[in-house]
């Protein structure tokens, strides 16, 4: 029996006779405000800068461009096997695809990586990952040093959390983005890339 085994099996012995647990209350406030999709977008762009994140906003006619000009300073850029190929259609960064066999130090030595996203929370100023085919494993989006990450507009952003809970799925590999990856010491002395991308680029796709 593993570790894991034993300590769940200490919790259904502890637990064991107990009585249900109360129904959670669903009556809390879903959404501050009424917004157009128009002023959700804005609020996601305003909490995605207030985190020190890079947003840019393009239409499908200038996303190629636009990604070009954010990896102009990477020589390698990590790809998962979804992106649309026309988005890196300009780019002159060499291409590595997510790879099963991939070890921390090859990602490490990767520039850049692009993504999709699951959604994008505006209230929070938070995208979500959740391993789509277009996002790739979790890994390639915590070591390279440069995540860009694509937002479909307004399709792909919700106002609130509880708004993006009944969209995702909790089975799957999600990952909750705020920012740069950043921490700070018991003298709020912040400290950015410790453990993730150093440096976040939003891309609002739609939104111009």
């Amino acid at each position: 029996m593993s570790t894991k085994d034993r300590i769940l099996s200490r919790i259904r012995r502890a637990t064991a006779g107990a009585p249900d647990a109360p129904p959670v209350p669903r009556d809390y406030l879903r959404v501050h405000g009424g917004r157009t999709p128009a002023e959700t977008a804005d609020l996601l762009a305003a909490n995605l800068t207030e985190y020190r994140a890079k947003v840019h906003r393009t239409d499908e006619d200038g996303i190629a461009r636009l990604l070009a000009r954010l990896l102009q300073a990477s020589r390698t850029v990590l790809v998962p096997p979804g992106l649309p190929g026309h988005w890196l259609a300009s780019a002159n960064a060499t291409r590595v695809h997510d790879a099963a066999a991939s070890t921390p130090p090859d990602l490490d030595r990767v520039d850049s990586v692009v993504t999709g996203c699951a959604l994008a929370i505006a209230e929070t100023g938070t995208l979500v990952l959740d391993g789509g085919p277009d996002q790739g494993r979790r890994r390639i989006t915590l070591v390279p040093d440069h995540h860009v990450c694509v937002v479909r507009v307004p399709g792909q952003v919700v106002d609130s959390v509880p708004q993006a809970l009944e969209r995702l799925d909790p089975t799957r590999p999600l990952t909750w983005i705020s920012g740069p990856s950043a921490t700070s010491d018991i003298e709020l002395d912040r400290v950015e890339g410790v453990h993730g991308p150093r440096t976040l680029d939003v891309v609002l796709l739609g939104a111009q």
